[in-house]
C-alpha cells in the first residue's frame, strides 16, 4: 500500500511562515500559507496513492480537500516528526512539506514507482528538501538529521546513501521561506492560488503606499 504524506501546520497567524513578517503582517503570512497548504493538497490529491495523508499540527479548517487522512504530528524535532510519519506507513511512503505550491501531479508521479529505485530525493533550493520517498520506511535515515540548515539536504542524502539506497532524484524546487521565495514562486506557478493571494496582498500594498 502506497502512501503519499502532506507534513504541514495549520496556517495560523504567528505560528507559520514567520519569516515573512516583515514585510507581511502574521495575518497575510498566514493567508499566504493558507494557499500554499491548498495548493500542495490539491496536486497531492491527484496522485494515484493508495492512501492521502495529512500529518498536521494543528485543526484542519476549509482548506482541506475531501479524501485525506488526518493524523497528528508526533511531539519533538523535525526529524522526530518526519520519521515518525514514516514509522506509521506499511509500504512504501513518499513525504512532502506545504512550501511548495508549485508542486504538480506530474512532478509526484514518479516518485511512486519503486522498480529501480529504493528512495525518491527532491532537494530544496536553499540546501533543504522537500520531498522524501522510501520504499521502505526505515525512521533511522531520518532520526538525527539537522534540519532547516544549509546542510539539511546533503546530510539526508548522504544518509539514503550510506544505507545502499538506490536513490531517484526529483527536480529541485523553491521553499517558500522568505518574501524573495514567495515572490519567486509566484511568478514561477502564476496559475496557483498562491500567487493569486501574492498578487492581491502585494497589490493591496502597493495601493495603500501611494
Amino acid at each position: 500500500m502506497t502512501t503519499l504524506l502532506v507534513i504541514a501546520k495549520e496556517p495560523r497567524p504567528g505560528r507559520v511562515k514567520t519569516r515573512l513578517t516583515p514585510p507581511f503582517t502574521p495575518e497575510e503570512a498566514a493567508a499566504l500559507a493558507e494557499a500554499a497548504l491548498a495548493d500542495t493538497l490539491s496536486a497531492a490529491t491527484c496522485v494515484p496513492a493508495d492512501r492521502h495523508v495529512l500529518v498536521l499540527d494543528g485543526r484542519p479548517g476549509p482548506w482541506l480537500p475531501p479524501g485525506f487522512e488526518i493524523v497528528p504530528q508526533a511531539s519533538g524535532g523535525l526529524d522526530v516528526r518526519l520519521a515518525a510519519a514514516f514509522a506509521a506507513c506499511s509500504g512504501p511512503a513518499l513525504l512532502i512539506g506545504m512550501d511548495t505550491p508549485q508542486v504538480t501531479p506530474a512532478l509526484l508521479a514518479p516518485a511512486l514507482r519503486w522498480d529501480e529505485h529504493d528512495a525518491w530525493f527532491g532537494a530544496a533550493a536553499d540546501g533543504g528538501f522537500w520531498a522524501l520517498g522510501l520504499a521502505r520506511p526505515d525512521p533511522s535515515v531520518l532520526l538525527g538529521v539537522p534540519m532547516s540548515t544549509p546542510e539539511t539536504g546533503a546530510v539526508q542524502h548522504a544518509r539514503l546513501r550510506t544505507a545502499g539506497l538506490r536513490i531517484g532524484r526529483l527536480p529541485v524546487l523553491r521553499d517558500v521561506d522568505t518574501a524573495s521565495d514567495a515572490r519567486q514562486v509566484a511568478a514561477e506557478a502564476p496559475d496557483t492560488r498562491f500567487a493569486a493571494r501574492y498578487a492581491e496582498l502585494t497589490t493591496t500594498r502597493a495601493g495603500a503606499g501611494r
